[in-house]
């Protein structure tokens, strides 16, 4: 397969993101949003454990990544912005790999 040439367009939207500051702290996302810890584990791809230590102080106190502050940025996003997203669009950007189905099945 070829891979296709980037419109201008699509290099500005590159651009874009990659220059977006997109993030949101664990304690931010956890005072925003009636979380367990176990759920921001799940969103960020880490281990129960880890997130616990981004809430603690001192040598347990393990600091987030960049990554994290995105994944709980992007969640924030899509939480705010559920109800306007067309599922279709929420299909092909999470396609579901849970027995439940889309997403729209899991939450109507």
């Amino acid at each position: 397969m070829t891979p296709l040439p980037l419109t201008a367009r699509q290099q500005t939207l590159i651009d874009f993101y990659g220059y977006c500051t997109l993030g949101m702290t664990p304690q931010q996302f956890y005072a925003k949003w009636q979380v367990t810890h176990e759920d921001m584990a799940f969103i960020c791809s880490r281990s129960t454990s880890t997130v616990r230590r981004w809430f603690k102080r001192g040598v347990n106190y393990r600091r987030p990544k960049s990554t994290d502050l995105r994944h709980l940025a992007l969640m924030d996003f899509l939480l705010e912005q559920y109800q306007d997203i067309p599922p279709e669009l929420l299909n092909l950007l999470c396609r579901c790999d849970s027995p439940a189905g889309t997403l729209r099945e899991r939450h109507t």
